[in-house]
């Protein structure tokens, strides 16, 4: 596994999202100990980079996390997030990235993961109700206090990250970004590159679409978030579909696996971009973990750059609303 620098916090090429091993997917939280493996699995694949946050569950994901990192702290690069949770309210999927709010999130992440230091401290969602200097000042008293190492945002959009950073180092953004999600492409991506800013890009499989394996929504359970996504409903995901397919022909022609393939694609495009696809199987880890080895050739990197667009948003409308300000 080769590593790289993400604003100053070493990390390797590819990380792991546990998100869908407590929450939001289905068969999220029905075996941890195969979840417990698949970190440990990944931490011996050479992985250091796990990604977490507070709203999984909420809290469950991180305690989690906590568990399968007893006794291998130092082996690890930890991030989890904060805002989307109001403690002064006890409600979550809100954003309230207020000082106190951060002050009692840090600490209760800290707990819950068994450490006594958070090296990736992401604001998970822009708070449209603090600004951003406030909040990034807060982050900055929690690595002088040694709380936290370093700071990143997610989702953000352009002025509040040249904000953010003009107060504070920010190390990382987190963003959606994936050979069907390319919204950090035209603006985002420069700024960071001009900043020294690193790229996470969650769901870097497209929510597992981009496998081929995910065929007729009857394959989700209820509780399944992707249930409601505007590119897994009605026609949006029949056409869909064809992206699918055509990252499988050009995945045939790799002699890899189309995820394999989407990853490969993301790895591609810089030595500042560390993509963290999640899964809760060891099977899966493994498979995602070999992108590192595929080489695709300028011919197939560029039919990949012209696949077709995605129909529908990547979020719903109220999720929308918080990327991007």
């Amino acid at each position: 596994m080769r590593y790289i620098n993400l604003g100053g916090l070493e990390v390797s090429r590819i990380g792991l999202g546990t998100m869908g091993m407590s929450f939001g997917y289905t068969g999220a939280g029905t075996d941890d100990a195969e979840s417990v493996r698949t970190i440990h699995r990944a931490l011996e694949l050479g992985v250091n980079f796990l990604d977490t946050a507070e709203v999984y569950g909420p809290y469950i994901n991180e305690e989690l996390v906590g568990r399968a990192l007893r006794g291998r702290r130092e082996q690890v690069v930890v991030a989890t997030k904060f805002g989307l949770v109001s403690h002064a309210t006890g409600a979550d999927h809100v954003t309230d990235s207020r000082p106190e709010n951060i002050r009692i999130a840090v600490d209760g992440s800290l707990r819950r993961l068994g450490t006594d230091y958070i090296d990736l401290y992401y604001q998970h969602r822009v708070d449209p109700n603090t600004p951003i200097e406030e909040t990034v000042g807060a982050l900055r008293e929690l690595v002088a206090e040694g709380k936290i190492r370093h700071i990143g945002l997610s989702a953000a959009g352009v002025d509040t990250i040249r904000r953010a950073h003009a107060v504070h180092p920010i190390a990382a953004l987190q963003s959606e970004y994936s050979l069907w999600t390319r919204d950090p492409e035209p603006e985002v991506l420069p700024v960071l590159r001009e900043l020294g800013i690193g790229l996470v890009p969650f769901s870097p499989l497209g929510h597992g679409f981009l496998t081929g394996t995910i065929r007729s929504t009857d394959q989700f359970a209820d509780d399944d978030w992707r249930k409601t996504n505007p590119r897994f409903t009605g026609e949006n995901f029949q056409r869909n579909l064809r992206i699918a397919d055509e990252v499988g022909a050009i995945a045939e022609q790799a002699g890899a696996t189309p995820a394999q393939v989407a990853i490969a694609w993301l790895l591609a495009k810089g030595d500042d971009i560390a993509p963290i696809p999640g899964t809760k199987r060891v099977a899966r880890l493994e498979e995602n973990i070999a992108a590192e080895d595929v080489e695709l050739t300028a011919e197939q990197i560029g039919k990949l750059d012209e696949l077709t667009p995605a129909a529908g948003e990547h979020h719903d409308e109220q999720q929308m609303q918080l990327i991007e300000r």
